[in-house]
């Protein structure tokens, strides 16, 4: 195939040179199964009658007005 983007023995070059960084802070924390965290949301949502995304969020704010 003419005109091919590079050969296959530079495949993967940038990766191995990037240096590896570990997790930290917030970011250090497993997440959740999909199981697990739909199971929260729907708890905050629809049992608890709030809303169930991040609690300053615009849409948070907005929930809450509506409200009241």
């Amino acid at each position: 195939m003419p005109g091919s983007h590079g050969s296959l023995t530079k495949a993967g070059k940038v990766k191995m040179q990037t240096p590896k960084i570990q997790r930290t802070g917030v970011n250090a924390t497993k997440k959740k199964p999909p199981r697990m965290r739909f199971r929260e949301l729907y708890t905050e949502r629809i049992v608890k009658g709030r809303f169930g995304g991040q609690k300053e969020s615009l849409g948070a704010k907005r929930a809450r007005f509506k409200r009241r």
